[in-house]
């Protein structure tokens, strides 16, 4: 094999072997760090069959059973978790969350909202012919608070309005961007559940909340 050839062949293998690296690199990377839209798309995938399996398990609504602030934390805990087994991912709110809002709201249920009609929230409702119960300094009130069937029902609600409501779409946003960030920044999030009350430091109280009880 002449001098000119033989520079030829080991240019040609340098550079299969240059391509069969490259083509690796890719592969590996590919599977083992996939890119985030391939990633979110298996996600997609596994949380769906996740909710189809529960869903056949038909798992009941757990009791909610307490006898002062620190049980009425694990009960709202359960219900949460009773939740969340039924809903996307992307529509859960942080545990914590809801537990300082329910303490807080219903005086960690003790309230006469929360003992008459398991209203934890003090979620209101126009509609008067549906189960609500009013207030008794404005009996004559246009509004009522919405009675529940359980406790439980009184959190899906809230939920459901956190997910939905446009008075919210900014904690919504801001959800998005730490379910990718993976790592909840309550703070954040709480800045966008201002509505909820006309306190102007309600944000600052629920969070405050939530550090004080050490809140999962």
């Amino acid at each position: 094999m002449n001098r000119k050839l033989l520079t030829t062949f080991w240019q040609v293998l340098i550079l299969a072997i240059i391509l069969i690296l490259l083509f690796g690199a890719t592969f590996i990377g590919g599977t083992f760090y996939p890119n985030q839209i391939a990633k979110e798309k298996l996600e997609e995938v596994f949380y769906e069959k996740e909710l189809d399996k529960v869903a056949l398990m038909d798992i009941k609504e757990p009791e909610f059973e307490f006898t002062n602030p620190e049980s009425f934390i694990l009960a709202v805990a359960r219900c949460v978790d009773y939740i969340n087994l039924t809903t996307d991912r992307r529509n859960r709110v942080p545990k914590s969350i809801i537990i300082a809002m329910a303490g807080v709201e219903s005086a960690w249920g003790t309230s006469r909202f929360a003992k008459e009609g398991n209203n934890l929230f003090g979620v209101r409702t126009w509609d008067l012919t549906s189960p609500h119960m009013k207030p008794l300094a404005i009996p004559d009130a246009k509004f009522g608070l919405k009675k529940y069937a359980t406790k439980c029902k009184s959190i899906k609600d809230t939920i459901n309005i956190l997910n939905n409501h446009p008075a919210y779409e900014k904690f919504r946003e801001e959800r998005v961007k730490q379910i990718k960030d993976g790592k909840w920044d309550y703070q954040k999030l709480l800045a966008g559940i201002k509505a909820w009350s006309t306190n102007e430091k309600y944000s600052k109280m629920i969070y405050a909340t939530i550090v004080d009880k050490k809140l999962p």
